[in-house]
Order: structure tokens, then sequence, then C-alpha cells
């Protein structure tokens, strides 16, 4: 493999962060923040603990999960949607790299920018509530997982999208609003009886239950369902992957 292919991706998207820190860093940072402040002070009052938790801090694994999804399929769109646009995807396609080493690179760096995000967003969470983490090793796992996922899904949208709206068209509406309905900010038995029969179908609940688990060791489905439903998403992404490549669908003339 060549490695000096796949530093070189890596590093320039990585200082690709540090030119726009505002917008990588310091805006999801506040964003979340937000969240805490907004539904620990407007619903936590009325909600004082869920499974013997409370409500604050039960809501930080959906926050940090929420921030992650979006985060990963940000900037792995847009690290390869640019080279897409300039047309220097056609210079790293004519260059001794492999397929692997060009996604290797880019996804490495989106998934490499969410994982550090999310652990600040844990970090600054610790102002606001007091924490907890039964299973470090399954929270880093779900962390790992769940952001190298989101981040092939991002770069197949990044590779899929031929304007700047459909980079964004994804993750408003379909991303977004399945994590906000994946139990990020309740308990799924708090449902009735029909919708917590709905909400199993969407696989944002899975991700958001094991990370959740992690934390706390509570959970709405089975951790057996959870790293199913993730590595399930995992093989699916990488397929497709696969299949673009070997197909040149919209990379290629």
């Amino acid at each position: 493999m060549n490695f000096y292919s796949v530093r070189a991706i890596y590093t320039f998207e990585m200082a690709r962060t540090a030119r726009t820190l505002l917008q990588s860093i310091v805006s999801p940072v506040i964003s979340t923040s937000l969240y805490f402040v907004v539904f620990g002070a407007a619903i936590g009052s009325r909600i004082t603990e869920i499974e013997g938790v409370s409500y604050g801090a039960f809501i930080v694994p959906g926050l940090i999960m929420l921030m992650l999804l979006t985060q990963s399929v940000s900037n792995a769109s847009f690290g390869i949607f640019f080279p897409k646009f300039s047309g220097t995807i056609y210079e790293l396609l004519s260059a001794p790299v492999s397929s692997f080493e060009i996604v290797l690179g880019y996804v490495g760096a989106a998934a490499t920018k969410s994982i550090l995000l999310g652990l600040i967003i844990l970090a600054t969470a610790g102002f606001f509530v007091p924490l907890q983490i039964a299973h470090p090793f399954w929270m880093l796992l779900f962390l790992v997982l769940t952001a190298v996922t989101f981040s092939l899904l991002g770069f197949i949208i990044g590779i899929w999208a031929d304007g700047f709206e459909k980079l964004q068209l994804v993750p408003l509406l379909i991303i977004t609003p399945l994590t906000f309905l994946g139990g990020s900010f309740y308990a799924i038995d708090m449902l009735p009886p029909f919708w917590q029969g709905v909400t199993l179908f969407n696989p944002v609940v899975y991700l958001v239950s094991g990370f959740r688990w992690s934390f706390y060791g509570i959970s709405d489905v089975s951790l057996g369902a959870s790293l199913t439903m993730i590595l399930l998403f995992l093989a699916l992404s990488l397929a497709v992957v696969s299949w673009i490549f070997k197909t040149g669908y919209r990379i290629k003339p």
C-alpha cells in the first residue's frame, strides 16, 4: 500500500479543518452546548430521571450521536465533492493511487475529525451534567464504528451529488430527522406501543441505544442488535463504495 499517498490526502483534509476552525469545531460545540442548556432547563425540569439517570445526563449520548452522524457525513461529502467539482479528482485517479488508498485518506480524515469533535463535546458535557462511562471500551468502539460508517456514507453522497444543494439534501431531510426520532432525547418505552414498534425500523435507534448503554448500562434494544446494525450498515457502505470505483459512477467521464 502507498502510505505516502494516504498520508498526503489525510494531511490535506486535516489541514482544511485547521483553516475552517470556527465552522468545523467551534460551531458544533456551541450548538451542542445550547442543546444542553435548552433541553436541560426546559425539559429537564419536567422529566427529572429516566431509568435512574438524570435527564440532562440521559441526552448526552444522543447529542453526541446527533453531532457525530451529521459531521461525519458533512466532512466526508465536502472532502470528496470539491476535488470532483474542481476536476482535480481526475489527477488523483490517474496517479498511482488505489481506490482503497483514496477512500482510506478521505474517510480516515473525516472520521478522525468527527471522533475528536465527539470527544470535545463529551468533555464539554461534563461542565453541564455529571457523567459516568460504565463501559469505556464499548463507548470508543461505537464512536469509531459510527464515525467510519457515516463518513463512508458521506463519501458516497459526495460522489453522488452534482451540486451543493444535494450535499445537504440527505443530512437535512433524512439523517437529522431520523436522529431526532431515534431516541436521542427520550426512551423508546415512553412512546405508545404502536409507535414503539414503528421506531424500531429506524436504524439510528440501534446506534443511539448501544452508545447510551456504554455510558449507563441502559438501552432500548440489546447490545447485540446495536452492533449487528452498525456492522451491516458498514458492510453496505463499503459495498457501495467498491461498486462506485469499479463502475466509475460519477467519477469518470
